[in-house]
Formats: C-alpha cells, structure tokens, sequence
C-alpha cells in the first residue's frame, strides 16, 4: 500500500478546533515546540474536572471536561511548569487530527494557538508560505 504524501504546511495557518467550537483560530507552526498549546485564562481543578476560559477573536468561552492530565512542559524561556493538558481534534486540510494540547497564557504571543512538532509529524513544515490550508478551505 503507497505511503499518503504528506501537506505543506506554512509558518502561520489559520485553523479549527471543532471538539471546543473553535473556527479560524490564527496558529503558530513551531518545530522547536514539542506539544501544541492554547491560550486560555482561569485554568484550574476542582474535583477532578478541569474548567477554563479560552480566548479567541471572538471572544471568551468557558469550558469543563473530565478527560485531562497534567505534564511538566519546558517554555521557550527554559523555565519548567506543570501545565494541564486536554486531548483535542485540530482541522487542517479538512481533515480532523486528534491533538494533545497543554493550556496556558499566551496573551502575550502573536498568536493564540501554536502547533507543535507532536502533531507536525502529519505535514512538511515551509517557513516561507503561510496559511495554506487556511487559503485552500477559503478558496483563496
């Protein structure tokens, strides 16, 4: 059976997280990042269940799920932290992949969501193009 070839994808790309109701979230590509993550404020447990806010252009919405775990998570500054982290589909290319996903403030980032080399093992990173799939669903 022949191997899938697989996307290009650019340095940014524009993509949706339909598991959260997410469309058209602006996304980061970062091959030095091990495992994607997401902006979100108020992240905590109570009980066994995660609650969070997320923040898009769109707005604030506020989530609970049961299915998460935590992971010590090395920021780009080196600094060490324990972030929590859901299991999520990503849409890219119209195709739904499931995602591993750690939740922090990324208020102070370009972008609210970055894509690590976790889920970039689907793709061919080119640094020089962007928002290729994001163009390809626009028809643009």
């Amino acid at each position: 059976m022949a191997k899938k070839e697989k996307q290009l994808i650019g340095r940014l790309d524009v993509i949706d997280l339909p598991d959260l109701g997410v469309k058209d979230i602006h996304a980061k590509i970062d091959t030095g990042a091990y495992r994607s993550s997401l902006h979100c404020k108020k992240v905590h447990e109570e009980q066994g269940v995660l609650y969070f806010t997320l923040h898009t252009d769109t707005g604030y919405q506020e989530y609970a799920t049961k299915e998460w775990t935590q992971k010590v998570v090395k920021s780009s500054n080196g600094k060490a932290q324990k972030r929590y982290v859901i299991k999520t589909r990503m849409k890219i290319y119209g195709k739904n992949y499931m995602a591993s996903i750690s939740l922090t403030d990324r208020s102070e980032m370009k972008n609210p969501l970055l894509i690590g080399r976790k889920m970039l093992s689907h793709f061919i990173v080119d640094v020089t193009q962007k928002n290729l799939s994001y163009s390809k669903k626009t028809g643009g």
